[in-house]
């Protein structure tokens, strides 16, 4: 039977698996359109390889669930709640790359320009489906005020009518060159340590084994958090793809 950690937590996937759905008819969206089709927080946009991967990972959690509640498992649940709770308190830490839950009665018209209130205030904006090639126009931004000119007086005008008086130029003073400093020596920039080199290979391991082709692997580790720069992610790889092809063989 079903303990009451198992039914928050299946809940709790199946409400993932309804976001990446929506996910994934959002892949084929453009830019504009995909940052105006939900009330989204602050993320970068998810690629489709990345929701296919959640999706799978969310229904082999969910199967798991129902395995060990069928079995009389009570602490499974419970465990995964524990860990959830101290991952976001303890080890989680601020970042932009995941995939925001996207919920259909949040979606946004993409079919045209909403109407005009003159509150400015879109909350109250009904919600209606949308097909994934769906366009809006982008949305009129009303400009600052100008702020009006002073009214004119006789004394202004007579100001302005007024020539301004010409000054002589000063006499200009010979330009001599700086002196020269002596060359400082520049400190060599220090290179991705070892524990960052051993985290791009293992990185690299795991993305061939998921399926990603050797050219797609520099730009994707790249842009992971507490990863070295483009360079360096590149010239790591470089110098270790035997090692990375043999760890791959081996698992």
């Amino acid at each position: 039977m079903a303990t009451p950690a198992d039914q928050r937590l299946l809940e709790l996937l199946g409400r993932w698996l309804e976001s990446l759905e929506l996910h994934t008819k959002y892949s084929s969206l453009d830019d504009d359109s995909y940052w105006k089709i939900q009330p989204w927080s602050e993320h970068q946009r998810p690629t489709r390889w990345i929701i296919d991967l959640a999706r799978q990972k969310t229904v082999a959690l969910r199967a798991q669930v129902e395995k060990r509640a069928k079995s009389g498992d009570t602490q499974f649940s419970d465990a995964l709640e524990l860990m959830a709770f101290l991952a976001n308190l303890v080890g989680s830490e601020h970042i932009e790359r995941y995939i925001p839950v996207a919920e259909a009665r949040n979606e946004r018209d993409l079919s045209g320009e909403a109407p005009e209130t003159g509150t400015g205030d879109t909350s109250e904006q009904p919600v209606v489906t949308v097909t994934a090639t769906a366009t809006r126009e982008m949305p009129k931004f009303s400009g600052a005020k100008r702020v009006p000119q002073p009214a004119g007086t006789a004394q202004v005008a007579r100001n302005e009518r007024r020539p301004a008086s010409v000054a002589k130029p000063a006499p200009k003073a010979p330009i001599r060159p700086p002196p020269k400093k002596p060359a400082a020596h520049q400190p060599e920039r220090a290179g991705p340590t070892d524990g960052a080199k051993e985290q791009v290979i293992a990185d690299a391991a795991r993305l061939v084994q998921w399926g990603r082709k050797w050219y797609e692997l520099p730009e994707l580790i790249a842009r992971m958090a507490d990863r070295p720069a483009l360079p360096d992610v590149r010239r790591i790889l470089k110098e270790n793809k035997a090692a990375i092809e043999k760890k791959v063989g081996n698992t």
